[in-house]
C-alpha cells in the first residue's frame, strides 16, 4: 500500500483514497508525491 503526501498542504493520503478521484480532500490540489524512507548508513569497518 503506497502512501502519498499532498504537495500544498502536506496531508497524508492512502492509495485507496485516490482511486476514485485524484484530488486532495483538504485543499483540492492535484499534485502529490511519495515520501522517501530514510536509509540506515552502515560503516564498512
Amino acid at each position: 500500500m503506497a502512501g502519498y503526501k499532498c504537495f500544498h498542504c502536506g496531508n497524508k493520503l492512502k492509495s485507496e483514497d485516490l482511486k476514485k478521484r485524484f484530488v486532495c480532500p483538504e485543499c483540492g490540489s492535484r499534485i502529490f508525491y511519495k515520501p522517501r524512507n530514510k536509509m540506515k548508513t552502515v560503516s564498512s569497518d
